[in-house]
């Protein structure tokens, strides 16, 4: 789930920006969905799926709308500025009492009347041009407070994210060795349950090789944290690449193996206590608000933006409805492991053993590219939050404190567990759900009413989202928070179970 996807000014048509969004939405979190399916019934997770897609694409539709509204704000006070400049120039005579009671406020009555011409002269005043990624549009529509928990709610999902990342990889990579060696030849995927205490390699337990393949992987990738990185094109060509052999591939097996009568999964309906990692999990899945400015605003034509989005998200769902009942279907619930690509490197399902290695070591390679990205992204952020207008940080604090503390927290978490479905549940039902629901639903409720107040009532954004209605946006808001306290009760209850 990384941020820019394209750089500002590179084109694309439509169709290639609904190739990008499709590619941003399918990640990670699609591997841990077959498992949290099983976990809570084939039926529940379908009604939640379709839902949660539901909201999903609302929310994306606010995004779209709040960034052609920042767009007209910026292209009216650039207006305005060079109104001014041009009034300066006129003007031969001091500054008057009236120059400076407009010169650092609006005053709406008066400039009203210029931008009503405005509006006749040019429909395109609210045309998406300009990306203006989310934290800028906090800060242009939010009070200081809003901002400050915009930036700990990104903050905490990127967290969430490097977590999950951090933990994926060296599981992939104990389970595969570890399955490997000894009498675990080929069987990370007969169903046999191991134990963290289990051996790997002779005097060596599974934890220990977990945590080394930690300690190798932050040795690796976390110096990038200190520097700049880009994704590059070629990069991104290339783990998309992946990503979709991997999946069909997944898919392929799984109906063969269904096809043939090999088939052990019987999941039930309804399993109620699973929908807390399955919601986290959906959440998660569908996660793409935060990178919407870096991947629409390069779309050449956005006449139709919201259809082609409606689009993606159609297919999107069947996407993830197809891997998850294959895999429900092909495997014993038991046996699906939190990785789905996992299930893939037993002899049994595979006989060749390079599409055994490959798909166990998928996540791997892909997240390996994506860490350093996210790692600089946050790392970015908490300078943005603690940034100072006109000041400059000192060079220990730029270059060691903040990739410290961006390093640090995620590796800690990985060093103390690695049960991927509830680190992925709880980064989706939590710092996902105010990224994806919260902050769309204020973004496009605060734009609103800062565009009727700065262009007028009679002013129609060309992006308005479809679910205009003010209802909508109350909705969702009261669906996000009573998600908040249903997944904290579905915890403690939990909790005090064990």
């Amino acid at each position: 789930m990384a941020g820019g996807i394209t750089d500002t000014g590179e084109l694309y048509s439509p169709y290639v920006g609904l190739v990008y969004m499709f590619n941003l939405i399918v990640g990670t979190g699609a591997l841990t969905m077959p498992k949290a399916f099983a976990t809570a019934g084939w039926l529940v997770s379908l009604i939640l799926l379709l839902f949660l897609g539901f909201m999903s694409y609302m929310t994306t539709t606010f995004v779209v709308e709040a960034m052609a509204a920042a767009n007209a704000q910026l292209r009216w006070k650039r207006m305005e500025k060079r109104k001014e400049d041009d009034e300066d120039e006129d003007s031969s005579s001091g500054v008057s009492d009236s120059d400076v009671l407009l010169q650092d406020g609006y005053e709406r009555a008066e400039t009203r009347p210029i931008l009503s011409v405005q509006r006749r002269g040019s429909a395109n005043i609210f045309e998406i041009t300009e990306r203006v990624e989310m934290g800028q549009m906090a800060s242009m529509f939010f009070n200081k407070v809003g901002v400050n928990l915009f930036y700990f709610c990104i903050i905490i999902y990127l967290y969430g994210d490097l977590a999950i990342y951090a933990a994926a990889v060296p599981v992939s990579l104990m389970q595969v060795t570890c399955s490997v060696t000894g009498n675990h030849s080929c069987s990370v995927g007969d169903g046999t349950k191991y134990n963290d205490t289990d051996k790997c390699w002779g005097p060596i337990r599974r934890i220990d090789a977990y945590r080394l393949y930690l300690a190798a992987f932050t040795l690796l990738l976390g110096p990038f944290t200190f520097f700049n990185v880009q994704k590059t094109k070629y990069l991104q060509i290339m783990t998309s690449l992946m990503r979709w052999i991997a999946f069909i591939l997944m898919i392929i097996l799984a109906l063969i193996r269904i096809g043939r009568g090999q088939a052990e999964g019987h999941p039930s309906m309804a399993q109620l206590s699973g929908i807390r990692n399955l919601f986290g999990v959906c959440v998660y899945s569908f996660m793409c608000q935060h990178s919407l400015p870096s991947l629409i605003t390069p779309i050449s034509k956005k006449k139709h933006v919201n259809k082609l989005v409606l689009l993606d998200y159609i297919l999107i769902l069947a996407f993830y409805s197809l891997l998850s009942f294959t895999a429900i279907y092909c495997f014993r619930n038991d046996t699906l492991m939190d990785m789905y690509t996992l299930n893939f490197t037993n002899c049994e399902i595979i006989s060749v053993a390079f599409i055994r290695y490959f798909l166990g070591l998928f996540p791997v390679f892909t997240i390996s590219t994506n860490f350093p990205i996210i790692a600089v992204t946050l790392r970015n952020n908490w300078k943005t939050l603690f940034h100072r207008e006109g000041g400059t940080y000192p060079w220990v604090v730029d270059r060691i404190v903040f990739p410290a503390i961006t390093l640090i927290p995620p590796v800690l978490v990985a060093f103390c567990t690695h049960d991927l479905e509830s680190l992925v549940g709880i980064t989706g039902a939590y710092a996902g759900n105010g990224i994806q629901y919260l902050i769309p639903a204020f973004l496009a409720y605060c734009s609103r009413k800062d565009t009727q107040l700065v262009f007028g009532s009679g002013t129609v954004n060309k992006h308005l989202s479809p679910f205009r209605h003010t209802f909508w946006i109350v909705f969702v808001l009261i669906w996000g928070f009573s998600c908040f306290v249903f997944v904290t009760v579905n915890i403690v209850l939990s909790e005090s179970k064990l």
